[in-house]
């Protein structure tokens, strides 16, 4: 379970994208995005420096709180 802190995310519209984002680099992630908290959940194989790279080239800085 990857957790990040994703900035910049407001709507529904950026949960979508950061989830299409996460699913751009492992089709099968779970994603659970918390808006509020600004916080962006990943159940992934995928590589954590590749998932926040994704989620970064959608406009969402993102910053990798914990790996595991």
């Amino acid at each position: 379970m990857l957790e990040l802190r994703v900035e910049n995310m407001t709507c529904g519209g950026c949960a979508r994208h950061v989830t299409q984002a996460v699913q751009s680099v492992d089709s099968n992630a779970r994603v659970d995005v918390d808006l509020a908290g600004k916080k962006v959940r990943v159940e992934t194989q995928a590589d954590p420096e590749a998932v926040a790279a994704a989620i970064a080239e959608e406009g969402y800085p993102a910053t990798l709180v914990r790996a595991g």
